[in-house]
């Protein structure tokens, strides 16, 4: 096992060898600007909660949100691990405000921060919204993100975790699926005015992602997601 992750650390050192078949853009996003967060936000709720500990009254500034699923795929027909790319907003705003706390106001410029900044590449996946199964959310992400109709069972639930523990804490369920070109019903891409652009990696240039480490790639779901693909999986299918 530590033989496998010393040698994911040492292929991991650079992205730029591992996108360099991507399209530098998803789509032409012309303007960024940025605003205050309406009250009837459907997707997340910031509060304080307040606690009192060893007799000290203390608080705890929180942001409700909602869970989700997250599925790594890996097509057996060819070999290949598949993710997807997209705007994240939430990214392109960190990045462009760096350390600063407060919230950026106005508009971005795009000549010296790009909309490319915030396109990540991560594992499909969506919000748990719908009263449905888990399994079932994500069979439909993996239909509506990545053109592949797979059955439930054959969803293979990995792991529950908490992301964002310092504010959000939303839970999330990683789960494996294997699929074949027979699968491929569409071109994916997502729903409504998504945005997303499946990518397919061999797995030794998916290696370099884990040690790359992640500016703009999708975080926790997609290292870990990754790291126990090549400790678990990769001996058996490769």
């Amino acid at each position: 096992m530590f033989g496998i992750l010393g040698s994911i650390r040492r292929s991991w050192s650079s992205t730029s060898s591992a996108k360099t078949s991507f399209k530098n853009s998803l789509s032409c996003i012309s303007r960024i600007f940025f605003g205050p967060l309406p009250k009837d936000s459907k997707w997340i709720k910031p509060g304080r909660l307040h606690y009192i500990e060893n007799d000290v009254e203390k608080h705890a500034d929180i942001i409700k949100t909602m869970d989700g699923v997250v599925v790594l795929l890996y097509n057996i027909s060819r070999k290949k691990l598949i993710f997807v790319r997209q705007f994240r907003g939430a990214v392109y705003q960190g990045i462009y405000s760096g350390q600063n706390v407060e919230m950026s106001k106005g508009e971005a410029d795009l000549e010296k921060f790009p909309p490319d900044i915030g396109i990540t590449l991560e594992l499909c996946g969506g919000a748990v919204d719908k009263d449905k199964s888990l399994a079932e959310i994500a069979k439909e992400e993996v239909l509506e993100e990545c053109g592949y109709e797979v059955p439930t069972k054959s969803l293979e639930r990995v792991l529950d975790y908490r992301s964002g523990i310092g504010t959000s804490s939303s839970a999330m369920t990683l789960f494996y699926c294997e699929v074949c070109d027979g699968q491929k019903v569409s071109e994916g891409g997502g729903v409504d005015d998504e945005e997303i652009q499946v990518v397919e990696m061999p797995v030794e240039e998916s290696n370099k992602l884990v040690e790359a480490g992640a500016v703009t790639n999708g975080g926790p779901s997609c290292l870990m997601g990754l790291l126990w693909f090549f400790l678990y999986k990769a001996p058996k299918v490769s």
